[in-house]
């Protein structure tokens, strides 16, 4: 079964219904299937990453957050396939998708509180930093996968050579040049890039209905490789399709375009007032539709998940929580020069002495200004 197979452009392809039902297993994927304890685990220590990190920014610690609140299911779902070496280049608002990957959440708090000042140390975990440009993640993810085939690291047969590039986008992204750029580029270049397009309706305030005409999964056929539509509040779904996309760029067989559709639930950031532009009973339509509840709804019919499933989840959740608080008051200031360490793998003698200067600067103001 290909990709496409999984679901047409148009048509949303889903297992698990809002009852907690399974309407199929036949997923046409020849992987391991989705823990779905795993994976309940998962979007509820997102969530609880999500929350708590609102609370911060109410509370002064954090400048700004983009909630993901409702997105749980295809973050998880999505992020549950990735291998290792394969590299993510997020958004802003992929908190679930860091949190399967084994980013520290706290690190993800940084940029926020205004502790970061930019670079990426891929030694530390293949996921990129959060990008604040729309739409511009996907051009950085195409570079990366056309380094990916020049390095020989695709196609070979080999599972712990073949790699893939996961990119996330959202709906607002689509009507950016970068996105179709990179939509050229890596269907020219057959690259191995899958497109995760978290159609959440809501470009800030601008509905997806005024951006296109058609599903953002059509979309890819004018590119020249697949597009999938599925449910992206079953987080089952959102794995298969995923995997099955992953599988396919890692054997050499090009890009696909996955669209998840969503809601976003919380306004598009903590400075963001959603009521001006959309109603409450939207959010009570969507919140029916929630993926955590749909998961535990699957779960209540099979007997329940045990008081010491229960118990230990509700553990994590508290010592995560105090661990956010905690750490994020706990982030040091960065170091002046912590650009230039990390821009290149090895630095240039250009940009050495760039560096040298910068902190000749910083260090004049220091003593002008101690």
């Amino acid at each position: 079964m290909s990709v496409t197979e999984l679901a047409g452009p148009a048509a949303i392809w889903s297992v698990l219904g809002a009852d907690g039902t399974i309407a199929t297993t036949d997923l046409g994927v020849e992987h391991a299937a989705l823990d779905l304890r795993r994976a309940l685990r998962d979007m509820t220590l997102a969530r609880r990453i999500d929350t708590e990190a609102i609370a911060l920014q109410r509370q002064g610690e954090l400048g700004l957050w983009p909630s993901m609140l409702g997105q749980e299911g295809a973050q998880v779902g999505a992020g549950l396939s990735l291998r290792p070496r394969d590299v993510v280049f997020p958004t802003y608002r992929e908190h679930a998708v860091a949190w399967c990957f084994g980013v520290d959440p706290v690190q993800l708090l940084g940029l926020f509180r205004g502790t970061t000042m930019g670079g990426w140390n891929p030694a530390e975990r293949n996921f990129q930093l959060y990008t604040l440009v729309i739409g511009a993640q996907t051009l950085h993810a195409v570079g990366y996968a056309m380094g990916v085939v020049r390095d020989g690291d695709v196609g070979t047969g080999d599972a712990q050579r073949d790699r893939a590039v996961l990119v996330f986008l959202g709906d607002g992204a689509l009507s950016e040049g970068e996105s179709n750029e990179a939509f050229v580029w890596a269907a020219a270049q057959n690259l191995p890039v899958v497109f995760f397009c978290q159609n959440n309706q809501w470009a800030i305030s601008a509905p997806f209905s005024v951006q296109s005409r058609v599903p953002a999964a059509q979309r890819a056929a004018g590119f020249g490789f697949p597009g999938v539509r599925v449910d992206g509040n079953d987080v089952i779904a959102c794995h298969a399709a995923t995997q099955r996309a992953l599988a396919a760029a890692r054997a050499g067989n090009g890009p696909t375009l996955i669209e998840a559709v969503t809601y976003r639930r919380n306004p598009h950031t903590t400075s963001d007032d959603d009521l001006r532009y959309r109603s409450a009973s939207d959010n009570d339509h969507w919140s029916a539709l929630d993926p955590i509840a749909r998961l535990r709804r699957y779960f209540a019919a099979q007997g329940g998940l045990g008081e010491e499933f229960e118990a230990t989840l509700a553990a994590d959740e508290q010592q995560l929580a105090q661990r956010l608080r905690t750490g994020c008051r706990e982030l040091p200031m960065p170091q002046a020069d912590s650009p230039f360490l990390t821009t290149l793998e090895h630095m240039p003698p250009e940009l050495a002495r760039q560096r040298e200067q910068h902190l000749a600067f910083v260090n004049a103001g220091t003593e002008a200004h101690p």
